[in-house]
């Protein structure tokens, strides 16, 4: 008997990039959540806005969901994202 083992991995080199650079405070500033729209997202997102906004002083949260949990962010979402001073997104499994 033989066995085949397939490498899935890619040739093709990807370019590396760099981390975006911290924001020095979250004070006043605007957090983009994106969800994956599955039930597990609502109530972690919703605990983490009162984090941020109790202890870090975020100034708003603006949430936006997915119309397919296992695509990219729908065009909208991803336009509105240089709106915003940081984004979280979610997987609610």
């Amino acid at each position: 008997m033989t066995i085949q083992v397939l490498d899935p991995s890619s040739e093709i080199a990807t370019a590396l990039s760099e981390a975006a650079p911290r924001l020095p405070s979250l004070a006043g500033k605007t957090i983009g959540f994106i969800s994956n729209g599955k039930e597990g997202t609502a109530g972690y997102f919703g605990h983490l806005e009162t984090l941020l906004k109790d202890e870090f002083g975020v100034g708003d949260v603006v949430f936006r969901v997915k119309s397919n949990y296992s695509a990219p962010a729908d065009p909208d979402i991803v336009a509105e994202i240089p709106q915003w001073d940081a984004v979280i997104s979610g997987v609610g499994d």
